[in-house]
């Protein structure tokens, strides 16, 4: 089979897919999860949008699956007979992220999306090229174990393995185009140590996961009406946490208070005890695999250290702006007043008879002053996932590329910041305006990067593929038209 050529192939990425497990569906609440179920799955449109590109397409194709094309975080499966200790704890969430419970989640998703895998099997087959890029729902990928199991769902022999490649978390596309995830300039999901992804936690060894994914895993998991994939899902005020608690949550989960504090309180205390611990690392090792990383992403280990420079600082740094987005802040005001309260009616009651009841007046006073903290108090995970444009300018400068792709926002761009062509396609992952899921938002957008006969090089198109055709994202007509 020939190899892959330098130049003159075409590009395209796609971002954000987050195949996951298959939900059953709940026959008690038709709602719970629902946008987990087979109903939504895309499979049969990504392998319809291959089919076409491999037709259409004059020359080779390289494709880009850019960050938490599997999700991790939403599998909550656990084998029934498990050759390895799953805790009480992993099976009311999701399992830990060691190396088999790692492989058992990939089965699981392998085993859900066999139409997905037999297209991509159909692609790399047609001698295409296929790369993967690390992002924050898929960092389990760092296992080389995983990641065997990912080749040979897709070809089952060696011929052609040379053309699946995994990136840790930024990939060069023919010198012009930088691809990566974008979760590095996210203090929420930021991936601490790329080169170093491991961690030690009790004598296991795990990848080391952020505070958004721990979010992911031990609270929006057990919020069932909640989707992860919606960000206005669950970034709400409390008002509109109000209204959804009785319009959803009021019989099906009447005790969501102790179900969001307890997962709280578990997510601001895993974040913190993985954020300190230290990488699992061979520091005489460390060169090697910089230059494996390089090499994998056509860069140099110049670029590869300098791109680690640009990552954010992680948020669990600052325990109190955690604390801020999980609520767990307001918890303590409330509890604090409410025991200030409890104690003055106790000390009153040992003076003068005095009805319970007058207990609430201490605290509706001290209502307006909750409410106003409240109000107070920035939403850190709006907007924590915008990507500036001094990042792009130093991305540029650093791999010497004009156009950058990134993903992890969910946020469809494609505009010119300084000298520099952005894009973002999206993200394929069921989304709805509404929690009955009839409404959706979700389109199957991609970066499309063509070779062009200009001087001016590749040129990129953002495209989305709609009831069976290819068409222009903005002009809503087949390309070229």
């Amino acid at each position: 089979m020939s190899s892959f050529p330098e130049s003159g192939f075409t590009t395209i990425v796609l971002s954000d897919l987050h195949l996951t497990e298959e939900q059953v569906p709940d026959t008690k609440n038709l709602l719970w999860k629902k946008f987990k179920t087979k109903e939504y799955f895309f499979d049969q449109d990504f392998s319809d949008m291959l089919d076409y590109q491999m037709r259409s397409v004059d020359g080779k194709i390289e494709l880009v699956l850019n960050g938490d094309i599997f999700d991790f975080d939403s599998v909550t499966k656990y084998p029934e007979k498990p050759t390895f200790k799953v805790s009480p704890f992993e099976k009311h969430n999701t399992m830990f992220s060691q190396l088999e419970k790692s492989i058992f989640k990939m089965d699981v998703i392998i085993d859900a999306h066999p139409i997905w895998f037999k297209a991509l099997t159909k692609f790399v087959k047609a001698g295409h090229r296929l790369i993967f890029t690390i992002g924050n729902h898929d960092l389990e990928l760092h296992y080389d174990e995983v990641q065997r199991i990912v080749r040979k769902a897709i070809l089952d022999n060696p011929d052609g393995q040379e053309r699946i490649r995994f990136c840790e978390w930024f990939y060069i596309s023919h010198k012009d185009t930088h691809i990566e995830h974008g979760h590095q300039y996210d203090p929420f999901c930021v991936c601490q140590t790329p080169v170093n992804p491991f961690i030690k936690v009790h004598q296991d060894i795990r990848v080391r996961i952020p505070f958004g994914n721990m979010t992911a895993r031990y609270m929006v998991n057990r919020m069932g009406f909640i989707n992860p994939h919606a960000e206005e899902n669950y970034s709400m005020t409390l008002a509109e946490y109000t209204r959804f608690f009785f319009r959803f949550l009021i019989r099906r989960q009447p005790l969501i208070i102790w179900t969001w504090f307890s997962s709280a309180v578990v997510i601001a205390y895993r974040s913190i005890l993985y954020r300190l611990r230290e990488p699992v690392s061979n520091p005489l090792a460390y060169e090697e695999k910089v230059e494996a990383i390089a090499k994998k992403s056509n860069a140099s280990p110049k670029i590869v250290r300098e791109l680690l420079t640009l990552a954010a600082p992680s948020a669990v740094s600052s325990p109190w702006s955690i604390m801020q987005v999980l609520w767990i802040d307001r918890a303590i005001l409330f509890l604090i007043g409410t025991g200030l309260t409890l104690q003055l009616f106790l000390v009153l009651d040992q003076l003068i008879d005095v009805q319970f009841y007058w207990m609430l007046i201490p605290i509706l006073g001290l209502a307006p002053f909750f409410i106003f903290y409240t109000s107070t108090v920035k939403n850190r995970l709006t907007g924590s996932k915008n990507l500036s444009g001094d990042r792009m300018r130093w991305v540029g400068l650093v791999t010497g590329a004009n156009r950058v792709v990134f993903g992890h926002t969910h946020e469809v761009k494609h505009e010119i910041i300084g000298l520099i062509e952005y894009l973002n396609p999206g993200s394929w992952s069921p989304i709805f305006e509404d929690y009955e899921c009839k409404k959706s938002l979700t389109r199957y957008l991609y970066v499309k990067i063509c070779p062009e006969d200009s001087e001016e090089g590749r040129v990129a198109y953002l495209n989305e593929w709609k009831d069976g055709q290819e068409i222009d994202y903005y002009t809503g007509k087949k390309p070229g038209s």
